[in-house]
């Protein structure tokens, strides 16, 4: 005698990821959940401000950016200041390594510059082939 069947169980969809925190503890008073981190993608600024000791950031963010990206932009200004190198990190030159290139790849030439050498073409082809050449071709194929 077989054993019996058991019910195929239900297949479970995706767990869904909690959401990113959008409050955080302040850097200057220690105060807990009172940094609120405001978004303003079509302006790219994000900006966030403390509650409690009124310490205000702004940096440039692009389509990308969440509120964790802005509260880490202002540790990592917050660090390179307390360094002691007396300079803080520029907002735009750290906006600049995220924003996409213009013209989509880094170096793009024009179409209309030849450099492909392994390739025979018309403008290559000094003889009567049309480009074709080599051991045993001929102009004309005669039967």
């Amino acid at each position: 005698m077989g054993k019996r069947k058991k019910a195929a169980k239900k297949p479970t969809g995706p767990k869904k990821n909690a959401p990113l925190p959008s409050t955080f503890d302040c850097l200057f008073c220690n105060h807990e959940g009172s940094v609120i981190v405001k978004l303003d993608k079509k302006a790219g600024v994000g900006a966030l401000s403390c509650k409690v000791c009124s310490q205000h950031f702004q940096c440039a963010i692009n389509y990308l950016s969440a509120a964790v990206d802005v509260y880490a932009d202002w540790v990592d200004a917050c660090d390179a200041v307390a360094k002691g190198d007396g300079e803080e990190i520029d907002g735009e030159e750290r906006a600049q390594a995220r924003v996409p290139v213009a013209g989509g790849r880094a170096r793009a030439r024009p179409r209309d510059e030849e450099d492909d050498d392994d390739i025979i073409d018309d403008a290559d082809a000094d003889d009567d082939l049309g480009g074709y050449g080599g051991e045993g071709v001929v102009a004309d194929d005669e039967y």
